[in-house]
């Protein structure tokens, strides 16, 4: 298959560490792994520098780990689009942008051949049955030679996969034979036999206190780590502090709370890696903490009219289909507490905690059967 010369990702940043955190992902892999030019195209850079110290949000263009990087600002400079345009969660693109394309596909640009553009609107993950109808869908420009296609990441071969590495699963059961370099690192004791180590990340509507609760008065040990500044507040007012800083912790019956540091992409990777069962929100994370092969409890981007709702149900319902009845049911009382701000029943969800992480490994190894996202993009677009 011909390579294509330059792709062009463009991300409008709504769900701050998630658009981001997947673009780049996207766009190291494509660069890595196929040799694909690749320009990323953002109109915030700071949360890409959070989880990538290497960017500078305050240059207009730079290129990190061989990826060029752009501050969309407007209006839309002029330069030459791309053989490939991803659209990111539907951003919408400059009109000047679109313009050029069309002028592009159609010869009439000042370049040397004519050279067809290929569009795709990248969607938002969901495991809906009716995602795999629209996959790949073709929707003609109303006024331009153009046509965008529908690309939507998924849990079955009838979708575009998810993001995926090669190599990653080397890596993780690397980490996971021993772990004890990742604890030293971050200041955490080796955890105890009895003791469950949790990672959290979510949003700062999640009911925090009420997790934390449940873990105080749980049956086992439970050490709570927190990346700082995501949802602190909540943790400190929990904790009876105005401030909670990474390298604190707070002890309350059977938890420790634990704050580290916020985590660069590949650092966060480890941490889910190393730890029990994760706690993760949106969409990045999410797919991350299914890698890591552990119990993973999810917190859905919320949406207006709980559009979010059905899609959590269709997840679960995909998941959950080879776990054990009892184990099932209680994996997804937990989530509707933690995603409907309700009370949590850890110690129900937790008695199940052999049974959920062979289903957790045996789950992981279903999802590398599937073409990965980069992969099914590049063939996808190769054939147009």
């Amino acid at each position: 298959m011909k390579r294509t010369v330059r792709w062009d990702i463009f991300c409008r940043i709504v769900d701050n560490y998630g658009d981001a955190g997947i673009c780049w992902r996207l766009a190291r892999q494509l660069t890595a792994e196929f040799g694909i030019n690749v320009r990323l195209l953002l109109d915030d850079l700071r949360p890409l520098q959070r989880i990538c110290p290497e960017v500078d949000s305050n240059l207009a263009v730079q290129h990190v780990r061989n990826v060029q990087i752009l501050h969309w600002v407007e209006p839309f400079p002029a330069i030459i689009p791309a053989n490939v345009v991803i659209e990111a969660f539907g951003c919408e693109l400059p009109a000047s942008y679109v313009a050029a394309m069309a002028a592009a596909s159609s010869g009439l640009a000042n370049t040397d051949e004519k050279m067809k553009r290929v569009w795709i609107n990248l969607e938002y993950l969901s495991a809906e049955p009716w995602v795999e109808g629209f996959h790949e869908l073709a929707s003609p420009h109303p006024r331009l030679p153009l046509i965008k296609y529908f690309f939507f990441p998924g849990f079955t071969a009838a979708t575009g996969g998810l993001i995926r590495e090669a190599g990653l699963f080397t890596q993780r059961d690397f980490l996971q034979s021993d772990p004890a370099k990742l604890w030293s690192e971050l200041g955490i004791p080796y955890p105890a036999s009895d003791e469950t180590i949790v990672s959290l990340f979510s949003y700062n509507h999640a009911p925090i206190s009420n997790l934390l609760y449940a873990w105080t008065a749980s049956k086992s040990p439970v050490r709570c780590l927190l990346p700082e500044s995501v949802a602190s507040l909540q943790a400190a007012q929990w904790a009876g502090k105005s401030h909670l800083a990474a390298g604190e912790s707070v002890q309350h019956g059977n938890l420790v709370l634990q704050v580290i540091p916020f985590m660069a992409q590949e650092r966060y990777d480890h941490l889910l890696w190393a730890c029990d069962c994760n706690f993760v929100r949106g969409e990045d994370s999410f797919v991350r903490a299914q890698w890591a092969a552990r119990p993973v409890i999810w917190q859905i981007y919320p949406q207006q009219e709980n559009a979010h709702h059905p899609k959590l149900r269709a997840f679960l319902d995909l998941y959950c289909r080879k776990l054990p009845k009892d184990a099932a049911d209680a994996l997804r009382s937990l989530h509707q507490g933690w995603n409907d701000s309700e009370q949590l029943d850890w110690d129900n969800f937790w008695k199940y905690r052999k049974v959920l992480q062979q289903h957790a490994v045996a789950w992981a190894e279903q999802l590398v059967h599937i073409p990965d996202l980069a992969s099914s993009l590049v063939n996808f677009c190769g054939s147009r």
